[in-house]
Parts: structure tokens; C-alpha cells; sequence
């Protein structure tokens, strides 16, 4: 009877395994939000470097007057920012890195059946960085899906790639850059993605 009701009980105990398993997912979510309010504050402050208004920096970020005051109050605390290229023609690896990614964006959004889609998602949750490993998975994949898609898929996407993995396996000489590599990942993504596009639309145009 004794043995009986140890096992009963035993079954009613949360295991160690089962909380990592359970509490792995919150805390990639939790650190993931962490991450973003610190990548948004540094971004604010690129956008001041810009000499963009509160008001309208409040307006992009969806935030309030007032909090956006405040983190423009810690901006001004340090010595100012070096303004920031936007070319897109960039060396550092954050950079080519979030070119990579968002090239990978375009293909996974433009082929349903693209390799890198798994990746790419879970980049945005934030469940993948930027480590060697994976930035190598990435472009394996972005490999397969242009050598898979080649009929579909737009010259301009199979340029933008050769030119990120030259980047890529070319180390770059020492910068000056200041910013994070979160925000330089970021810019570049999303300037990657415009221009793919805006290649798009010449291409159709003509």
C-alpha cells in the first residue's frame, strides 16, 4: 500500500525536466521582449540623431510623448552619435548579416515552399541569433531555395546573395562604427527589403 501511494504521489510532482521544458519557451519570449526595448530605445536614438521631432518619433514607435522625452533625455546624456551610413554597400558582418536576413524574408514570403522559412521565423521570435552556426545554416539555405526557385526567382535576389556571401566570407577591416549590431542588423534588413522591391518594380516596369 506505502509503495502504491509513493507512486501516486510521485506522479502529482512537477519533474525539474518538465519545468525546464515548460519555463524554456517564457524565457525565450521574455528575453526576446527585453531584447526589442532595448533594440527600440537604441533606435530612438538614431532617430534623434536624424533630428526627427518627438512627436514624430512617438507617432513611428507607437509610444507617448512623454516616454519618448525620456529616452531622448537619456540620448543627450552621452556625447552624440557619429551620423550613420545608410548605403547599402556596407562591409561589417551585423550589416551583411541583416542584409542575409532580409533577403531570406523576401524568398520565404515569395516561395511557399522555401527552405529558409522555419529559420526566418524563428529569428523573429527570437528564437535564433546571429551566431556563425547559424548565420552558415541561413545561407545554406538561401543557397537551396535560389538553386531550387532559380526560373522564379528575380536576378536581382541572386546578386544580392553572391554579394552578402562575398561580404561574408571576406572579413572586413576595423570600422569606426558605433552602433549596435542590433541596430545595424536592423537598418539593413529593412533597406535590403526595400530595394529588392524597388528592384522588383523597375524590372516590371520595363
Amino acid at each position: 500500500m506505502a509503495a502504491e501511494e509513493d507512486t501516486h504521489q510521485n506522479t502529482e510532482v512537477l519533474t525539474e525536466e518538465q519545468a525546464e521544458r515548460m519555463l524554456a519557451g517564457m524565457n525565450e519570449v521574455i528575453r526576446a521582449g527585453e531584447e526589442m526595448r532595448k533594440l527600440r530605445a537604441e533606435m530612438i536614438k538614431l532617430f534623434v540623431g536624424f533630428g526627427w521631432t518627438q512627436d514624430r518619433i512617438a507617432q513611428l514607435t507607437n509610444m507617448s510623448q512623454p516616454a519618448v522625452s525620456k529616452q531622448v533625455t537619456k540620448c543627450k546624456v552621452g556625447a552624440p552619435s557619429p551620423p550613420m551610413g545608410l548605403a547599402l554597400d556596407q562591409h561589417d558582418a551585423p550589416w551583411l548579416e541583416g542584409r542575409l536576413w532580409g533577403l531570406a524574408e523576401e524568398i520565404s514570403e515569395t516561395f511557399d515552399t522555401a527552405r529558409c522559412t522555419r529559420h526566418v521565423n524563428a529569428i523573429a521570435r527570437g528564437r535564433k541569433r546571429f551566431t556563425p552556426q547559424n548565420v552558415d545554416e541561413l545561407r545554406r539555405l538561401l543557397e537551396e531555395d535560389l538553386m531550387l526557385h532559380q526560373a522564379e526567382t528575380p536576378g536581382s535576389y541572386r546578386d544580392a546573395y553572391d554579394e552578402i556571401s562575398r561580404g561574408l566570407d571576406i572579413p572586413a577591416k576595423a570600422t569606426t562604427i558605433t552602433a549596435s549590431a542590433s541596430v545595424r542588423r536592423t537598418l539593413a534588413h529593412r533597406i535590403q527589403r526595400d530595394q529588392l522591391r524597388s528592384d522588383a518594380r523597375a524590372s516590371e516596369a520595363e
